[in-house]
């Protein structure tokens, strides 16, 4: 498989020798590049595919019925074509499930974050069934970049730890519509439990650190980009884009950086890779 040619040149590339300077900044720059368009395959081709299946649907099937066609046809390509494992597509299923059951509660009648405003077949609770694969790329993406840049983490939190934090997270996008927004709370418990953590990562022949919580807003910033263009789109709405379109709220690059550190997590944990994370003792 060219891809998998591909892979093996990413991750094995040809040494060069005296390189410094300017020059070495090119090729590391550019090896990062491909590593990072590499690792965003299933969500480029995705969002690829929101651009250009047009609103009003292709042959007669609404337009979110063929992004889940589409979405379910690139995860079984990236599985039979060995690009994810068997265990990592468990990983990628239960982001789509903690994402799915998300969508169901901000879009429900009581909450109304967001709606879906186009018809679909596979609606459940007023939800496309693809929206999932939204959530699910982001993880699909951290999933690729680990092996891709082989990625360390030093002085990652104790992991108990680490999950009380991802499930507080979680747990404040349902309870700040009852009880009070606490995001900037868990974040501050965030930043003093990651403080002293650097991911160690090889764009090409040599280790690179960066803070872990600077990867984390960076990544952050990216998807809430994508939002904007996926709302420019109509893919959905939120309730000041019904009349005419706006940019998305910049406080959402806040919960989607949250987000991130709850997908992070989940991954360090289900791609069993705790061996290669240092917990200082």
């Amino acid at each position: 498989m060219p891809l998998l040619a591909l892979d093996n040149w990413l991750l094995k590339p040809q040494i060069q020798t005296g390189l410094s300077g300017f020059r070495r900044f090119l090729v590391e720059f550019g090896y990062f590049g491909l590593k990072e368009a590499r690792a965003c395959l299933f969500a480029g081709l995705f969002f690829a595919a929101v651009f250009l299946v047009p609103r009003a649907g292709v042959a007669g099937i609404p337009r979110y019925d063929l992004l889940l066609i589409i979405a379910l046809l690139i995860q079984g390509w990236m599985v039979l074509a060995k690009l994810e494992t068997l265990d990592e597509l468990k990983a990628i299923c239960l982001f789509h499930l903690v994402g799915f059951a998300l969508e169901v509660f901000k879009t429900s009648s009581g909450i109304r974050s967001w709606s879906y405003p186009d018809f679909a077949y596979t609606k459940l609770f007023g939800v496309p069934l693809f929206s999932g694969f939204m959530y699910a790329a982001v993880g699909s993406y951290i999933i690729q970049a680990w092996r891709l840049f082989d990625l360390r983490v030093k002085h990652h939190p104790p992991h108990w730890m680490a999950g009380v934090i991802a499930l507080l997270i979680y747990g404040n996008f349902f309870s700040h519509h009852f009880i009070g927004d606490y995001r900037w709370y868990i974040a501050a418990c965030l930043g003093g439990l990651y403080a002293r953590s650097a991911v160690i990562f090889r764009p090409f022949d040599q280790d690179r650190r960066m803070p872990l919580l600077l990867s984390f807003v960076l990544i952050g910033f990216f998807i809430w980009l994508a939002e904007n263009i996926s709302t420019f789109f109509s893919l959905w709405s939120y309730p000041n884009q019904l009349g005419a379109w706006s940019a998305v709220h910049v406080g959402k690059w806040s919960s989607w950086s949250l987000l991130v550190v709850m997908t992070f997590t989940i991954v360090a944990n289900l791609k069993h890779v705790k061996e290669r994370i240092h917990v200082p003792e």
